[in-house]
């Protein structure tokens, strides 16, 4: 599957960042995992991004006034017209540098985490009731294992 990753870094820290191809190989996990098609091509954005403009586009479209680790905007194809595109995907920078030290977890396994989520999202898994939040939770603990990570629900640090 050839796969087409836009990323856009809108954060004026730039330390401490993933490369394009570890985003990549993240994001083909979760599309190779979750998708029932066989997808000859895919593409999105990640946009990284500062705590404001987080802030402003949670607030815009989810109505919670506080930026967030991911949001997802997955694409919706115009009836009769196939393409390609899956969407986009805004990470917060800091937010997701402060949730791996809550949460004891080393920064790139919670980027690697925060990858996989997203792209979940944007193929169409949701968290929102039980049955669903452990379907998904499920393809991504077996995602982050496959890939080296540990268990993204666990702490990794003692």
């Amino acid at each position: 599957m050839e796969l087409y990753v836009d990323l856009q870094i809108a954060s004026e820290n730039e330390q401490s960042l993933p490369e394009l191809a570890q985003i990549e190989t993240w994001v083909n996990a979760a599309i190779m995992a979750a998708s029932d098609d066989i997808r000859e091509e895919a593409e999105l954005t990640v946009r990284i991004v500062d705590a404001a403009e987080s802030q402003e586009l949670n607030s815009q479209y989810r109505e919670k006034d506080r930026p967030t680790n991911v949001l997802s905007f997955p694409f919706q194809n115009p009836p009769g017209i196939t393409l390609p595109l899956l969407g986009d995907l805004i990470i917060c920078k800091s937010v997701v540098e402060k949730e791996a030290i809550e949460q004891n977890k080393r920064l790139i396994s919670h980027w690697a985490h925060m990858l996989i989520h997203g792209t979940l999202h944007l193929l169409g898994y949701d968290h929102i009731d039980e049955e669903e939040a452990e379907t998904m939770e499920r393809i991504e603990t077996s995602l982050m294992i496959e890939l080296g990570y540990n268990d993204p629900y666990l702490s990794e640090k003692e």
